[in-house]
């Protein structure tokens, strides 16, 4: 039987970006040059020739300026989870800030979907060892599953190093759907996109989601639609990391993704959870 990976995209603009916060702050967010929409629908148009189904982790922050995109989103069949409002990391907050950032979120969400929404996953993958106490809040806020976690130990801002590499349980009622990695000569290896999909040659991530596939576990995949768009504006003064991290292979992003969607079978994390008998959104109590 082929094991079906998810799909997800993290629905934010090209200046939401951790990386280049110190640049462009949450404050000038507005009058930056909006390009999500264009990119977004492009991501569309490519699941839609493929008939994949997709989770959208969706900026509250976007919702509210883009409600007619998430309806978009929605209107052709893909889940919309929530990505927080203000891509903040958790490791910035305290639990009541993430606890009032959260439920904006949910409320710009709602404004704008029929969907109850039911999946999260933090802003730079921040749930981690420090941040297991957002899992209370999630819980509380009507969430059911959580895809925040990254299995891997050489991250300086995130990861859990012993996280289980599967679908779990985080805690009573609230499933874990982590960032995909392979292990690879007893070291974990990430194939879950992102900068990492732009990184590694085509052919390392097929190998890679392989092996993961061929040990009966789904590849958590994920992307960004700015990651389609080398035309985007420039920032000046990055480190030269950032700047790789930011923009190597912009103009291979699109043909990589229609490679991996031929090669992969990919749905939602709604989908997945139901198919594989793990509590469901739905279901949990």
């Amino acid at each position: 039987m082929t094991v079906k990976n998810v799909m997800s995209v993290d629905l934010e603009d090209w200046f939401c970006v951790y990386n280049l916060s110190r640049f462009i702050p949450y404050a000038d967010w507005d009058k930056c040059e909006s390009r999500v929409e264009q990119n977004t629908l492009r991501l569309l148009g490519l699941f839609r020739e493929r008939r994949v189904e997709a989770t959208f982790f969706v900026l509250g922050w976007v919702a509210d300026r883009f409600p007619d995109l998430v309806k978009e989103v929605e209107r052709q069949g893909h889940e919309v989870a929530t990505h927080g409002y203000s891509h903040r990391l958790l490791t910035f907050m305290q639990p009541e800030e993430f606890r009032v950032d959260l439920q904006r979120s949910l409320e710009a969400l709602a404004k704008a979907t029929s969907q109850e929404v039911r999946g999260f996953r933090a802003p730079s993958f921040s749930v981690t060892r420090k941040t297991l106490w957002a899992a209370d809040i999630l819980k509380e806020s009507g969430i059911r599953y959580d895809s925040s976690v990254f299995p891997v130990r050489f991250h300086p801002e995130y990861g859990i190093a012993d996280a289980e590499l599967g679908p779990y349980q985080l805690t009573e009622g609230l499933t874990e759907l982590p960032m995909g990695v392979a292990e690879v000569l007893g070291r974990r290896v990430p194939c879950c996109g992102g900068g990492y999909f732009r990184l590694y040659p085509y052919a390392v991530t097929r190998w890679l989601m392989r092996r993961c596939n061929e040990q009966r576990r789904p590849v958590m995949f994920y992307l960004h639609p700015w990651e389609t768009d080398p035309e985007q504006p420039r920032v000046e003064g990055l480190s030269w990391s950032k700047r790789f991290r930011h923009y190597n292979n912009l103009t291979k992003t699109q043909g990589r993704i229609e490679r991996l969607l031929d090669d992969f079978s990919f749905t939602s994390a709604r989908k997945l959870l139901a198919e594989r008998m793990i509590p469901s959104p739905d279901t949990v109590p």
